[in-house]
């Protein structure tokens, strides 16, 4: 139960951490759509372990095969099965998380729920379960692009109170990848490195906020009154590791001002289509998209995981100190950026379809 998300376009992720492999059983995608298995492991290689200074020193290349579900470079219609083998796990390494519990990690909440967990590496709720959300996001945003041009744009907003200002009609891909940190404004980013190096070396771990922008979004998806196209998008962010507040348009800040001040006042086009002056609802009204920009934000929480001694309890409740080994993030943030993209466009393109068939 719950390693399946979505209705029409939908995915189930499979495997453990240190386990035999990861991946993602897509069913639902469209037949004859084309299929380069290079553009799926380019967005996995935007979320492997290993990639630079600042991320988990684990040596993953996260080769992606893909098992069933295309044929001569085509989806069939049926389920399509990508699997990445894991290589690089180093079981011993937790050998001590086996009976202490980490705190805020799932370590305890696992075993109370099952009564067993698999402690190598954090099993199932390690990120590393996200492999098979990006891969399934990367067929998703082919989707979305080949039926309208829709594009989906991640960038790190914020790393603790490091805040860059960024332009969402104008940022790029090009922009929010010419650094590790994948912030777009050059100069922060720099410091959102040195600031994680600093924290690193202390064995400790610092959070921060994605923020993400769909562009190009046809009017019309989304389905009240459960299935606010907000609500989905919550849902699915919130579904993310370290994931801990979401935000759309306005967010909380939006609380601060007037009816008069928030509303977005509409106007004609050129040809003659209602349109916002404003987005402060983020791209959707009522639930249902209004053709402008959806825009987003998603906080992550500090690695729970860490190499500073803190105090814990076994598994047979005795107090006890745990000073975590093995390999982690010291930020969460630069990895999180194409795994708030896939799940974004994996709703999208869920509502997409919905839309298509109603219409």
């Amino acid at each position: 139960m719950g390693n399946t998300f979505g209705q029409l376009f939908r995915i189930t992720t499979f495997g453990e951490s240190h386990g035999g492999g990861v991946g993602v059983v897509i069913d639902g995608c469209p037949p004859r759509l084309e299929i380069d298995i290079s553009e799926i492991q380019a967005e996995l290689d935007r979320r492997r372990p290993g990639q630079s200074k600042i991320t988990t020193p684990r040596k993953e290349t996260d080769t992606c095969e893909i098992l069933s579900g295309v044929f001569k470079g085509k989806t069939l219609g049926t389920p399509i099965h990508i699997l990445v083998r894991n290589k690089d796990a180093r079981s011993q390494d937790y050998q001590e998380m086996a009976g202490k519990y980490r705190p805020s990690h799932a370590d305890a909440t696992y075993e109370a729920k099952y009564g067993i967990r698999n402690w190598q590496g954090g099993g199932r709720s390690s990120a590393r379960e996200t492999i098979g959300r990006v891969a399934g996001g990367a067929i998703a945003k082919k989707i979305l692009k080949q039926d309208c041009g829709l594009e989906i744009i991640g960038y790190v907003k914020r790393i603790k109170d490091l805040e860059a200002k960024v332009d969402t009609n104008a940022v790029t891909s090009q922009q929010v990848e010419s650094n590790i940190v994948r912030c777009p404004d050059g100069a922060l980013a720099q410091k959102m490195v040195e600031l994680i190096e600093r924290v690193r070396d202390r064995g400790d771990s610092i959070g921060g906020v994605v923020e993400c922008v769909a562009r190009n979004v046809p009017k019309g998806l989304g389905d009240p009154v459960f299935d606010k196209l907000e609500a989905d998008l919550a849902k699915g962010v919130m579904s993310l590791p370290a994931s801990k507040g979401f935000e759309i348009g306005s967010g909380f800040g939006g609380t601060l001002l007037t009816g008069s001040e928030h509303n977005d006042e509409f106007y004609a086009d050129e040809s003659g289509a209602w349109r916002t002056k404003t987005n402060r609802s983020g791209g959707i009204q009522g639930g249902i998209s209004n053709g402008e920009n959806i825009i987003l934000r998603v906080a992550f929480k500090p690695t729970a995981t860490i190499r500073k001694e803190q105090k814990t309890v076994t598994s047979e409740g005795e107090e006890t100190f745990l000073a975590a080994k093995g390999r982690h993030d010291p930020c969460v943030l630069p990895r999180a950026v194409p795994m708030v993209e896939a799940m974004v466009a994996l709703v999208l393109c869920d509502r997409l379809l919905h839309h298509r068939a109603q219409c």
